[in-house]
Parts: structure tokens; C-alpha cells; sequence
């Protein structure tokens, strides 16, 4: 009778002394914490394809390249760590392109790994051959072409550390064929790189003389804010001073919306407590933010009596667009640290009439939800559905009129659970970082707002969302039109709406189900509640289809070339 064989696990197979390019690149993607790479695989990059499967990493096949990028981005801003996306050589590069310039304008670390032809054929036109690394020369944080198989654990090791530190943004990896399939040592191991901790600029005292001297002093907080985990400093800074408080769109989070001195966004589509509070101001104690053209409207104009102290983590923003009359370059959490150890406990009691001026602002220009009729609100839906998700909720949308009616009716009580495309505005942002961001955060509710625009830019992903059963909840609200642009157009060309009537879009509900998600549609008021319920009891992902006014337009907005203190206001629908 035959034994049966029974294995020695006493003699383990020694390590190879030699491996591929690409088993070495998937081996230093693990060693620097890589777990998950989204991707789509093609000729070029076929042999590091052939080096994932049990590899421990996770690969998450998109349906499109772009969708590939912009997962890793919301991967990225849910994680604070490098989201990693690959594609192959030629179009699956160039498909990367937007996804790589959403990620260097909003500073997300985003490392992309390229496939290209082998180093031979590169210059002579060969097939899928794009010199990927001149496009994307001026979106990308920094980029490498790897020549010798030898360089990979450097050149990653270098590569993630770039994408993260300082101020983060994307890298780009362009990996030869023939580097991926050539044998090297096995040995070779991958250099550390570490940040040089910065001092605390002695200004740090005149920062605090400043906001002892203000009598009208307002904190104007960015996304610079969760990039560098810097929220509890500013909450205990904001806490400790009650000054009042604005936010930009991506700044959103950074102290709890809900809280007493959040005054709510600034800016073009910004709560007019917030724009009325930063004109009247005598002091702006920036926070990671950068003067940007949508939250400051006519800069010429913006908060004109206002001296300025300007905390960055890149000097290269302090003074750029604003004169900084007290610069805090450098890292944002021992800079709010120091100066909160020079403030005074409660000095925003001194300032007992400023504090009261920006309290009743805050009531006089509270949201309204009483709009009449029988269509859907969006504002009361989205408020409704902030509520119904809670606290530890991400909701990530897309770019649009939506875009901005979540940014001011959602809830936000902490960083990273407002993910948007702000420096870019791109459209189709929305479902890609929705997937990144429930993979990152399993345990918490992710929610995709889009548009019946937005969404047809990569509606395939929601393929990527049945075949990974990604828990991910969408609500596409659908006006039959591109929104903002046809509001633009009422206002400032005359009502001469071109090419924004998108009244045969597909029935989407009818959709979601093909592509095998669960869906619902509504149009009037009284279906909220139900279908709010059923959105969030039903397991799985899942799509509900919000009809509203084609006429409803986002309120108040701040004329372009104007001062934020020139907001019109229209009625609600």
C-alpha cells in the first residue's frame, strides 16, 4: 500500500539568487506597504501582470485607465499614503494623464507605474510607444524613466517617498519591457529616505502678537489642513483662540461643520456668513490654503483691511497670490503647536462684539430647506442623506452643481470624508474615488454623489463595483442638463443654452440593474424619506436615480471678476 507523501517543511527551497525586474518591482511595492494597485494590464507591462498573483497585493482591474488614476487618488486622500495605479505603454499611459493632473493640483501622493516598449525601441515609433514621461512632465511631482533593472528598489524607494512628503503629489514610474524581464541580483536592497524635520520660525511670536492685537480676526482653513493630519492643532488652536472660522472647499472637515465658529465655505458658491465675515476681517490667519481664484473671488477685493498670517507646509504658496505680513513656512502640525502655546485661553472673549457680528451673520444667512412644490430640493435630499449616513461617513462627488450643493448642506465632522476634485474640477471623479475610498475604509459608509453628467464619464467603473461587490452607494441626481454650465449661461450669456440638454439620457435605474447594481428611481418629495431608508438598509452596492428641477440653479454665487461681498441670490425651487 503507498504511503502518503508527506512534505519536509524542515527544507525550505532557498531564495533564487536572481530575479526579473518585475518580481523585484512587485517585491518593493510590498516591502514599502503596498497592499492594494489599481490597474489594467496591456503588452508593455505584461511581465510585472505576471508578477502579482501571490504577491499579497490586492489588484483592483478597472474598466478604464482614467478610473484606474483616480481610484488610487481617493485611495490616496482617505489613507494619507501613495495610491498606487499601472497601465501599460501608449493609450493605457495617456489614460492616465487626468487622473495624474487631479492628483498634482489637489497635492494627492499618487505613484504610477507605466509600462514602455523596451529601451531599444524607444525613439523609433514603435507600437503603443509614448514618451509618457514628456507629457506628463508638468503634472506630476516628479518622474523617472527606469533604464537598468539594478535602479528599481531606488528609484521606488525614492518615488514614494517624493509622493508623500512635504507637499504631496503624484510620481511617475515609466518601467522599459525589457527592464521588467531581465534577471538581477535577488539581494539587492532598498535605500531609506526620511524627512529632514524643519525649527519653528521665530515669527511664531509675532504671529501670536498679531492675533493678540486683531479685533476682527478670522481663521481661513485649506485642504493643506488634512493633508498633513493637522486637524486636531487647528481644533485645539481654534478652540483655544474662538475666533471664527471659514473653510475652503477642500478645507471642509477640518474643524467640524456643526461647530459654533465654523462659519461655512468661502467663495464663489460660499455661505454668505462666510464671505461677508472674510470682507469685514482685520486679521486672516490662513491654514493651509492658497488664495485660490474660486474661494477668493476679485483678489484685488478680498478681505482688503485684512493683514494676513500665512501657515503653509509650501513655502512656494506664501506671497504668491496674497502678501503674507507673517509667513509660517513648513510643517503645519509643530507650527500650530507652538503658537497655540503662546495664545491666551479664550482671547476670542475680548472680542465679544466681533464674535456676536459673526453669530448673527451665521443665522441671517442659514440655509433654507422650505422651498416650495413638489419636486425634489436638492439641498434638503443631500442634507437628509448627510443625516441618515452619519458621522463616520465619506462622500465622494463629482464636479458639477451637485459638487457644490454637497459642500454646503453635507456634514462634515473630520478630514478625509470629503473627497472632491478642487483644483482640477473633473468630471467623473466621483465613482473611481468612491471605490478607492470604501476599499481603504471597509467599515464605513461611502457615498457617491454625481450628476447625470458627471456620471457617463466613467460609468463603467460601476462594472469594477459588481465584480468586487464594493459596498458603495450612489446618488446621481439628474436635471437632464449639464447644471452649472446652463446656469452660467442663463446668467451671464443671455439664456443662449448650447449643448447642455442632456434630456435623453438613459433611464439609469434601468442601467444600474444591467450592470447587475440595485437601484431605485424618484422624482417627488414624498419619496425621500422611503428611498433614503432603502439606500442605506440595502446591502450592497447600489444606485438611487434623483429627478430635480432642470431650473434649479446653486445660490448664492459670486459673479466672476467680482468681490465675494457681490453675491447674487436667487429664489429656491
Amino acid at each position: 500500500m503507498n504511503q502518503p507523501m508527506v512534505r519536509d517543511m524542515s527544507r525550505q527551497s532557498p531564495e533564487p539568487a536572481t530575479m526579473t525586474g518585475a518580481r523585484l518591482l512587485v517585491r518593493c511595492l510590498r516591502e514599502l506597504g503596498v497592499d492594494t494597485v489599481f490597474g489594467y494590464p496591456g503588452g508593455a507591462i505584461m511581465p510585472i501582470y505576471d508578477a502579482l498573483p501571490g504577491s499579497g497585493i490586492r489588484h483592483i482591474l478597472t474598466r478604464h485607465e482614467q478610473g484606474a488614476a483616480l481610484a488610487a487618488d481617493g485611495y490616496a486622500r482617505v489613507t494619507r499614503r501613495a495610491g498606487v495605479c499601472m497601465a501599460t505603454s501608449g493609450p493605457g499611459a495617456t489614460n492616465l494623464v487626468t487622473g495624474l493632473a487631479n492628483s498634482m493640483l489637489d497635492s494627492v501622493p499618487v505613484v504610477a507605474i507605466t509600462g514602455q516598449v523596451a529601451t531599444p525601441m524607444m525613439g523609433t515609433d514603435a507600437f503603443q510607444e509614448v514618451d509618457v514621461f514628456g507629457i506628463t512632465l508638468p503634472i506630476v511631482k516628479h518622474s523617472y524613466i527606469i533604464r537598468e533593472t539594478a535602479d528599481i528598489p531606488e528609484v521606488l524607494a525614492e518615488a514614494f517617498f517624493l509622493a508623500t512628503d512635504g507637499r504631496p503629489g503624484p510620481v511617475l514610474i515609466d518601467v522599459p519591457k525589457d527592464v521588467t524581464v531581465n534577471e538581477v541580483d535577488a539581494r539587492v536592497s532598498m535605500p531609506q529616505f526620511r524627512t529632514t524635520s524643519q525649527p519653528v520660525p521665530p515669527v511664531v511670536a509675532d504671529a501670536a502678537r498679531a492675533m493678540a492685537e486683531a479685533q476682527q480676526p478670522l481663521f481661513y482653513l485649506g485642504g493643506g489642513i488634512e493633508i498633513a493630519g493637522a486637524e486636531d492643532a487647528v481644533r485645539t488652536l481654534v478652540a483655544r483662540t474662538g475666533f471664527p472660522a471659514v473653510s475652503t472647499l477642500k478645507g471642509l472637515g477640518a474643524i467640524p461643520t456643526d461647530d459654533p465658529l465654523f462659519m461655512g465655505m468661502l467663495g464663489m458658491h460660499g455661505s454668505g456668513a462666510a464671505n461677508l465675515a472674510v470682507q469685514a476681517a482685520d486679521l486672516l490667519i490662513v491654514v493651509g490654503a492658497r488664495f485660490d481664484d474660486r474661494a477668493t473671488g476679485k483678489l484685488d477685493k478680498f478681505a482688503p483691511n485684512a493683514r494676513v498670517i500665512h501657515i503653509d507646509a509650501d513655502a512656494a504658496e506664501i506671497g504668491k497670490l496674497r502678501h503674507a505680513d507673517v509667513a509660517l513656512p513648513g510643517d503645519l502640525v509643530a507650527n500650530l503647536a507652538a503658537l497655540t502655546q503662546r495664545i491666551e485661553a479664550d482671547a476670542g472673549q475680548r472680542l465679544a462684539a466681533w464674535c456676536e457680528h459673526c453669530a448673527a451673520l451665521r443665522r441671517q444667512h442659514a440655509w433654507r430647506y422650505d422651498a416650495p412644490g413638489d419636486l425634489i430640493y436638492a439641498p434638503a435630499l443631500l442634507k437628509a442623506m448627510s443625516e441618515h449616513a452619519g458621522a463616520r461617513a465619506t462622500i465622494a462627488c463629482d464636479v458639477g452643481q451637485h459638487q457644490m450643493w454637497v459642500a454646503q448642506h453635507c456634514r462634515f465632522n473630520r478630514p478625509r470624508s470629503h473627497l472632491t476634485s478642487g483644483g482640477l474640477g473633473t468630471m467623473g471623479y466621483g465613482l473611481p474615488a468612491g471605490i478607492g475610498a470604501k476599499l481603504a475604509r471597509p467599515d464605513d459608509p461611502v457615498l457617491v454623489v454625481s450628476g447625470d453628467g458627471s456620471i457617463m464619464m466613467n460609468i463603467q467603473e460601476l462594472a469594477t463595483l459588481k465584480r468586487y461587490d464594493i459596498d458603495v452607494r450612489i446618488v446621481l441626481l439628474d436635471n437632464s442638463s449639464l447644471g452649472m454650465v446652463r446656469q452660467w449661461q442663463e446668467l451671464f450669456f443671455d439664456g443662449n443654452y448650447s449643448e447642455i440638454d442632456l434630456s435623453d439620457n438613459p433611464d439609469f435605474a434601468a442601467l444600474a440593474r444591467v450592470f447587475g447594481l440595485k437601484s431605485r428611481c424618484i422624482e417627488t418629495r414624498d419619496q425621500v424619506d422611503d428611498a433614503l431608508t432603502w439606500l442605506f438598509d440595502e446591502p450592497g452596492p447600489s444606485l438611487l436615480h434623483v429627478r430635480i428641477d432642470p431650473r434649479a440653479n446653486v445660490w448664492p454665487l459670486v459673479p466672476p471678476g467680482k468681490s465675494n461681498a457681490t453675491m447674487m441670490e436667487g429664489e429656491q425651487r
